[in-house]
């Protein structure tokens, strides 16, 4: 008999495609491929080479110009590139023409982001909310995805509605779009009931872009095993812990991560998950200090934050990762601005972020570094919304 050998699928091959706008620079321009890289990477493809070109805005017919995109299908052609994936949202129209072109599974941003959270979902819930929002990225896009779908199934971007059948009719999807959200508020109305039930308890949520550590952090406050990787939406579902610091007992919740042009579509189904962020009493912002864009991160959170009206809520800043921090000091001579990279972690700690927000910490929760001071900080802030709520019981404090 002859031996039988176990292989990996062959990973695909992935080029990235970017606009810089007028208002943006190539630093962070960068940034934001450097994040579309890791997403890739997340949803299992390697990417490969990337192609950005400065324009006012991208062009409305083929994304970038005709120039750059003949440059970048020679490229496609003669590496036998699996999968063109852009920076942005691709209307239809840019889609349907772009394909013509490289004649390649076309990917945007949103398309990329939706496969990943196919990936991961675990749950019903979880599940229904992904298959909800692919299908209405899917609806104006139908007559394409399904000849792509015909031709190839099951790769990156191709995972979940339309795997096993081709439905060409607009109406049927209309029809599982208004079936998977009666069937979402069925299980909403589940979870709002476990909610209810869970009484008057404090109720604390870590929020944070994706990948800063909440899992991470939920592990070592409620003491369980929550599911924590070094990769983008590790976790999709929320998991609440009760957790009882000192002698003061509050629900702490694990939230889905945010990112940059966190796809429309998600925001909207995911609007039950993200509930725990609404009616939470106190937030916790994980903020991974070590990564050279977190202002930029910080600010997307509090945009989705208030997108989700939980703008008002008090906040506790957790800077988390600074066993990575790292910075490069400025050389004597050198009489250029400080840039971010050039201040120390001392330094930022007597920066906006003290003077801002008086609940403002750093921690590695990695290596256990001041997490007793992240619990003091719990435990004051819990107890003032417990006193408020319960004033009698000034026996617990």
């Amino acid at each position: 008999m002859g031996n039988y050998y176990l292989t990996k699928p062959e990973q695909e091959s992935a080029i990235l495609i970017a606009v810089i706008k007028r208002d943006q620079n190539d630093r962070l321009a960068n940034e934001y491929l450097d994040e579309l890289a890791f997403l890739v990477e997340t949803a299992g493809a390697i990417p490969v080479k990337r192609f950005t070109q400065h324009l006012d805005s991208p062009h409305s017919v083929t994304f970038v110009g005709s120039g750059k995109l003949e440059e970048i299908r020679s490229y496609v052609v003669e590496e036998e590139i699996d999968l063109v994936i852009f920076d942005d949202e691709l209307s239809p129209t840019q889609l349907r023409n772009i394909e013509k072109v490289f004649n390649r599974r076309i990917l945007d941003r949103t398309n990329l982001i939706l496969d990943i959270f196919a990936k991961r979902a675990q749950t019903a819930h979880a599940k229904v909310q992904v298959e909800l929002a692919q299908y209405q990225y899917l609806l104006p896009r139908l007559t394409r995805m399904w000849t792509h779908l015909e031709r190839q199934r099951g790769g990156i971007g191709l995972r979940g509605p339309g795997e096993t059948e081709i439905e060409t009719d607009r109406r049927i999807i209309r029809d599982k779009i208004a079936r998977l959200k009666a069937q979402l508020d069925k299980i909403d109305k589940q979870v709002a009931t476990q909610r209810k039930n869970r009484g008057k308890m404090i109720r604390v949520a870590l929020v944070g872009y994706t990948n800063v550590g909440k899992s991470t952090i939920m592990n070592l406050l409620s003491k369980s095993e929550v599911f924590a990787e070094d990769k983008l939406f590790a976790t999709l579902d929320t998991t609440v812990r009760k957790v009882v610091v000192r002698n003061l007992p509050f629900l702490l919740s694990d939230t889905v991560g945010f990112i940059r042009k966190l796809p429309h579509h998600l925001v909207e189904s995911f609007k039950s998950t993200l509930d725990e962020v609404r009616e939470a009493d106190l937030l916790v912002h994980v903020v991974d200090i070590s990564h050279p864009a977190f202002e930029d991160q910080i600010k997307v959170v509090q945009g989705t934050l208030n997108e989700l009206g939980a703008h008002d809520k008090p906040v506790i800043l957790v800077f988390n990762k600074i066993d990575a921090f790292h910075y490069e000091p400025k050389e004597e001579d050198d009489l250029t601005p400080k840039m971010r990279e050039n201040y120390s972690l001392e330094e930022l700690e007597h920066t906006w972020m003290n003077r801002e927000n008086q609940s403002c910490i750093f921690i590695s929760a990695r290596n256990k570094i001041n997490l007793d001071t992240l619990k003091n900080v719990l435990y004051e802030r819990v107890k003032e919304v417990h006193i408020t709520r319960f004033p009698y019981n000034d026996f617990l404090y």
